[in-house]
C-alpha cells in the first residue's frame, strides 16, 4: 500500500498535526484502558506504519503512560482533553485516534478487538434506531 498523508486535530484546534506513512490496522478496540481513556464503548484507532509532525500545538499536547502497561498510553490536548496522536517507538506505528482525523483514511475498520471485554451496552451489532440528528 502506498504512503498517504491524514491530517487531524483536537477539539478546540490548538493542536494540529499532519501523519505521513503506510495505513496498516485500523481496529474498534473494546478494552478497558480503551473504554476508559475515551469515555465510550470502544476506541477506533488507526495505525499508520509512519511519522507524526504537529503542525501546530505540539507544547499542548500532554501523554499519560499507564505505569502498569507495557504498551498503553494516551496523548491528548491539555486544552480541551481531546486524543491525539502518538507515535509508538517500539513497532514504529503512530496510533491516531480515527475521530481527530480530518481526512478520510484509504482503508477501514476490519475487526474489534478485545470484545472479551466489551460494555455489555456497547456496540454489540443489534440494530437499533439511528438519525441523522439528535432527537428526543
Amino acid at each position: 500500500m502506498p504512503d498517504s498523508t491524514l491530517s487531524g486535530s483536537c477539539l478546540c484546534g490548538a493542536v494540529t498535526y499532519t501523519v505521513t506513512g503506510e495505513e496498516r490496522f485500523f481496529y474498534h478496540c473494546h478494552c478497558q484502558r480503551c473504554r476508559k481513556a475515551t469515555g465510550t464503548g470502544h476506541a477506533s484507532n488507526l495505525f499508520v506504519h509512519g511519522t507524526v509532525c504537529f503542525d501546530s500545538g505540539e507544547e499542548q499536547v500532554q501523554t499519560y503512560k499507564l505505569p502498569d502497561a507495557k504498551r498503553f498510553g494516551n496523548s491528548f490536548c491539555r486544552r480541551c482533553g481531546a486524543r491525539v496522536p502518538v507515535f509508538i517507538e517500539e513497532f514504529g506505528l503512530c496510533m491516531i485516534p480515527a475521530g481527530s482525523l480530518d481526512d478520510e483514511p484509504s482503508i477501514r475498520p476490519e475487526a474489534r478487538i478485545f470484545v472479551g471485554s466489551r460494555a455489555e451496552w456497547s456496540c454489540s451489532g443489534e440494530r437499533i434506531p439511528s438519525f441523522d440528528e439528535y432527537k428526543r
